[in-house]
């Protein structure tokens, strides 16, 4: 059973105008990739449409959980808050990053002035610090005050959500010559990502309490509810009793659920990915004793001649 959302606007739930600047990156996509692509690079081959859907997937994933209902539930639920988290970090990046195609990001970072933030895309970098981003903003006392601090919010999550992509990048390798990572490098960098993100998630499943006051503490909730909603969290507060009133289960339940919810899909998405890279890494290896062993006869013919 789903929180009583009566007490939301359209607005509150729906954030019009959050859609409408998805809404123009998907569309600034389909141009990109579609008549731009046909006019300027008329050699380039057409996106197939699996691709297309992978990156358009990840739109609307990404406006769900950061300008949908499940943000203003990530607001009332911690549990909830993680699948917000899952999708906008662990999703979204990897099929925005292989539903766009290698020239579209030729253009876009391919020129001199990106050479000088080299040091920012190091494979060993980003895998620190997406992982020390995200688990530096689950410390409870770090996560209350970026709950409460619109600005400190919006910056932080840009941050994480860059940091995401980059990490992400060496993964699934858009652009084959920039790629710094070989296929068994590749496995053990998701590996490594598994085992960094571990103690946060840890740390929210087997605490012996709830740790965030932003989901215990009426007035620190009402305080972080005024980053989605018109008015002021007090009043809403004035309506209800807290985060009590839209929790569908105990303070500690609910932040189990969502340790466990992360776990899950971090668990999911990066043995997909593992599987989806060993696959590209054998086929690779098969392909190149099979074109060794066609070229050895003709080989022997020639010697024997």
């Amino acid at each position: 059973m789903l929180p009583d959302l009566s007490y939301f606007t359209f607005e509150e739930l729906w954030s019009p105008f959050f859609f409408f600047g998805v809404a123009l990156a998907a569309i600034g996509y389909l141009y990109w990739i579609g008549p731009w692509r046909e006019k300027h690079l008329p050699d380039e081959p057409a996106v197939p449409a699996s691709r297309r859907m992978l990156a358009l997937c990840g739109f609307a994933l990404f406006y769900l959980a950061q300008g949908g209902p499940l943000e203003l539930l990530g607001h009332l639920n911690f549990m909830f808050h993680m699948i917000n988290m899952s999708l906008s970090y662990l999703i979204v990046p990897p099929l925005i990053l292989l539903g766009t195609p290698a020239f579209v990001w030729r253009k876009l970072f391919g020129a001199v002035f990106w050479r000088r933030f080299r040091w920012a895309a190091n494979p060993i970098f980003t895998l620190l610090l997406f992982n020390g981003l995200f688990s530096f903003y689950h410390v409870p006392v770090v996560h209350d005050y970026i709950m409460t601090h619109y600005t400190v919010h919006a910056v932080y999550y840009a941050v994480l959500l860059i940091a995401a992509f980059l990490m992400w990048w060496h993964v699934t390798s858009p652009v084959p010559e920039w790629n710094r990572l070989t296929d068994l490098r590749k496995m053990g960098y998701i590996f490594a990502n598994g085992l960094l993100l571990t103690p946060a998630c840890a740390l929210i499943i087997f605490a012996g309490e709830p740790l965030y006051r932003v989901y215990t503490d009426p007035a620190i909730w009402a305080n972080a509810m005024g980053y989605c909603v018109s008015g002021s969290g007090e009043a809403l507060l004035a309506l209800v009793d807290g985060p009590s009133a839209f929790t569908m289960l105990g303070p500690f339940e609910d932040q189990q659920s969502g340790g466990i919810i992360m776990k899950l899909v971090q668990e999911v998405m990066y043995g997909s990915i593992l599987a989806y890279v060993f696959y590209q890494w054998f086929r690779k290896e098969r392909d190149a004793e099979e074109g060794v062993s066609a070229a050895a006869p003709a080989g022997s013919r020639g010697n024997r001649s």
